[in-house]
């Protein structure tokens, strides 16, 4: 990668995430407070036994956030602070750009996956290529996040859809699919419709890796497939929508 898109990609993490930090540390806890209410809500209905299960979806809904905070931010530079437009005007690329504030998102959820991957050592044992597939998956989740966030942005004309659209989104994609519980509570006849939620396949690859679920490697590349898949055809469908510069 040239040094001129290492720079730019800093520059966008600093100013989307390390500064704000710096500034309002706050915003690290808002990250955590979904993931770790429904943690807490497990712990006390099911006991510890629970807990290993929303640790895992706690991991899924921490990654999942990044791109409902970038669907926000990429709405807001855009329409308010017209910095999209300062950014095609600029030498850097579309896919710099979104890389940049991709990655400053992922900083404020550093935290929160650190401590759930403090937990889930403390709770399971996994071994060491359980702990690669946990590592793979969530970068994968973070793709598809960030191609759902890059997507909704080119589709929001205000920034305040964004408050209406992210929690219909989180219950859509974390509440509803088996995420923080068992694919196998669901009835037989609803199990097909909760694999359209490509998180669904991310909880199974992250619960298999940590001994919760029964797991094969044909069942995991099948579902990095899906999670791949489906982040490549949100980004093409991003790609057609935004406007970059003419070339």
């Amino acid at each position: 990668m040239p040094a001129e898109r290492l720079r730019a990609i800093w520059a966008l993490m600093s100013l989307n995430g390390f500064l704000p930090l710096k500034r309002q540390p706050l915003f690290m806890v808002n990250t955590l407070t979904s993931p770790f209410s429904f943690l807490f809500i497990i712990f006390i209905l099911g006991g510890p036994g629970a807990v290993p299960i929303g640790v895992a979806g706690g991991m899924v809904l921490t990654v999942l956030s990044i791109g409902t905070s970038l669907q926000a931010d990429l709405t807001h530079y855009k329409q308010d602070l017209k910095f999209h437009e300062m950014a095609v005007a600029s030498p850097v690329s579309a896919g710099t750009y979104v890389m940049g504030l991709a990655l400053s998102e992922f900083v404020y959820s550093v935290p929160g996956m650190a401590v759930f991957i403090v937990l889930s050592l403390l709770y399971t044992h996994y071994v060491f290529l359980g702990g690669l597939l946990v590592f793979g998956t969530l970068v994968l989740l973070w793709v598809f996040a960030s191609a759902l966030g890059f997507t909704l942005a080119t589709y929001l004309a205000d920034v305040r859809e964004t408050f209406a659209i992210s929690p219909l989104i989180s219950i859509a994609l974390t509440v509803i699919p088996p995420v923080y519980y068992p694919a196998s509570r669901l009835p037989a006849y609803l199990q097909p419709i909760a694999y359209l939620a490509p998180t669904t396949w991310a909880a199974n690859l992250v619960k298999g890796a940590m001994g919760l679920a029964p797991i094969t490697l044909l069942s995991a590349f099948e579902d990095m497939l899906v999670l791949a898949a489906a982040a490549a055809a949100l980004f093409i469908v991003a790609w057609r929508k935004a406007q970059w510069r003419e070339s």
